[in-house]
């Protein structure tokens, strides 16, 4: 499984939420790909007010402020 984190550095939640896949990864086999959004103006504009955004095979799951519980439900349920 794949799971696709919109991140840009210097963000605080972002990095709660890298943390959080982190934790996740311990209890529930994925892969995390980690895409700035800094570099690619489409992505910019379209979740620059929305990150950290979190995407499982292409559907987005969660978004700031990610639950950490909520979201290891949706990991858990894609396993």
């Amino acid at each position: 499984m794949k799971v696709t984190l919109y991140t840009k550095e210097g963000c605080g939640l972002c990095a709660q939420a890298e943390e959080i896949l982190r934790r996740a990864r311990k209890l529930v086999r994925f892969e995390t790909e980690l895409i700035y959004i800094e570099d690619d103006p489409a992505l910019f504009s379209r979740y620059q007010d929305r990150i950290p955004v979190i995407e499982v095979g292409g559907e987005e799951v969660a978004s700031a402020p990610v639950e950490e519980a909520r979201l290891l439900a949706v990991l858990s349920s894609y396993a």
